[in-house]
């Protein structure tokens, strides 16, 4: 699909920006382009594109050599997604969306289904967001939009420069799980610059470490993690990364919430009642004063006696509960929620560590740790 054969960028000054690349990306993968700043990534991307014109050497699409295609008639073949988003602000979003299909010639009744059916596939309802500006929208709704107006003439090549690292954590990993499940659907070429190997191992088929211009590495994620070419990669990827894969996976420590939902066995059922209404779980652990779990209440319990007011926790609290010390493999905790399980107390020399929830533990596998303030309940 796109291959690049002795490609070199050198500036007037004697600068190199690329040394001799060589690499081929297949039609429907998704590569990501990393490496510390100024290392080419972006420069490779930008040359798929005619945005930046090589020194020496040959890319081609489908074969066909770039420098002798029209770049204007190539850049409407290729969708294109940055940091900044780049909406226009006095469009709507529709028109934002229908820009390059009406550029195109589309007709317009099929750039208007188009738009439709872009802003359902991101979650956002057309009959709410085509007329409205994207100052109406939030940052993470706004990206999506830039994603979807790069699908919307149908591209089979998309470039995507960065396009999540301006959002906050939350968001950016949303659009990171969208972006996986949209390529599911949508199989385009996807060349992908991002600076945080986190986000190129979630999203990436193969991933290239880019180094002062070179090619130091170009493989699958599992294969870099587990063969790393050089020091410089080890250090890339990031030392703890390795040795959890060394090690043959995370135990329950990586998995888990560390800040949850407590409550002491002496508090009433109406305080336990406002306790999970404000922070949204459906159920507290409950220990002593050493931080000992001491057993489970779920809102089930409390509100099956709710009416006795001389009850309190320690009255209602379930005893036997599942649990797993800090220490246990990832296969045992798997195995747990395989079982039926719904979400796992940890311990730690006696006392409450975290908890682990499906989604923690699916987070804690991708490396990914949880936000402040995020918290869990036993039912989560």
């Amino acid at each position: 699909m796109i291959t690049f054969k002795h490609v070199q960028k050198k500036y007037p000054d004697g600068f190199i920006a690329l040394k001799d690349i060589n690499f081929e990306i297949d039609e429907g993968e998704l590569v990501a382009l990393i490496g510390p700043s100024g290392c080419g990534k972006t420069t490779t991307m930008k040359m798929i594109n005619r945005l930046m014109e090589p020194t020496s050497g040959t890319i081609l699409i489908n074969g066909e050599d770039t420098s002798k295609t029209d770049p204007v008639h190539l850049r409407r073949n290729i969708g294109y997604v940055i940091q900044q988003i780049g909406l226009l602000p006095h469009m709507t979003i529709e028109d934002n969306i229908t820009l390059v299909p009406r550029l195109k010639g589309w007709e317009k009744e099929r750039y208007i289904k188009k738009v439709d059916e872009l802003l359902n596939l991101v979650g956002l309802d057309p009959e709410v967001y085509k007329t409205r500006f994207p100052g109406d929208l939030s940052g993470g709704q706004q990206q999506r939009v830039g994603v979807i107006r790069a699908l919307a003439a149908e591209p089979p090549i998309i470039l995507m420069d960065e396009p999540f690292s301006a959002l906050d954590p939350i968001s950016r990993e949303q659009l990171q799980d969208e972006l996986v499940q949209l390529q599911e659907n949508i199989k385009k070429t996807i060349v992908f610059v991002t600076h945080d190997m986190d986000e190129a191992i979630k999203i990436a088929d193969r991933i290239a470490i880019m180094k002062d211009g070179e090619i130091i590495q170009f493989d699958t994620p599992e294969r870099i993690l587990r063969h790393p070419a050089n020091d410089f990669v080890r250090g890339f990827i990031g030392e703890e990364r390795l040795d959890r894969e060394i090690n043959s996976g995370p135990d329950a420590s990586d998995l888990m919430l560390k800040k949850v939902i407590t409550a002491k066995p002496i508090r009433g059922l109406a305080q336990s009642l406002k306790t999970m209404r404000t922070y949204n779980v459906d159920s507290l652990l409950v220990t002593d004063q050493e931080n000992r779990l001491l057993g489970v209440a779920t809102i089930d319990d409390v509100e099956q006696y709710y009416n006795d007011e001389t009850k309190t926790l320690n009255d209602i609290m379930r005893k036997n509960f599942l649990s797993v010390q800090a220490d246990t493999p990832y296969s045992e905790v798997a195995g747990l929620f395989a079982g039926g399980a719904v979400s796992i107390p940890v311990l730690s020399n006696g006392k409450l560590a975290g908890l682990i929830t499906r989604s923690s533990m699916m987070r804690g596998l991708a490396g990914i740790k949880p936000s402040a303030g995020e918290g869990g309940s036993i039912n989560e």
